[in-house]
């Protein structure tokens, strides 16, 4: 099992997810972000649209 936490995966704080795959850990991560956003957590909406904008970077190159 890992673990990793939301500012190692882009996010803004320290809650730590455990996962067997990436794709679990992902799961876990984006659940968590979607709490966040539903409570309005400034540092995470920031660090989404962060996300977002590297995403999107990348895809035009």
């Amino acid at each position: 099992m890992k673990t990793m936490t939301c500012r190692q995966l882009g996010g803004a704080c320290n809650i730590a997810f455990q996962a067997e795959t990436f794709q679990e850990m992902a799961e876990k991560s984006q659940k968590h972000g979607r709490a966040m956003l539903e409570l309005g957590d400034k540092p995470h909406i920031d660090a989404m649209e962060t996300m977002r904008k590297k995403s999107e970077n990348e895809m035009n190159t």
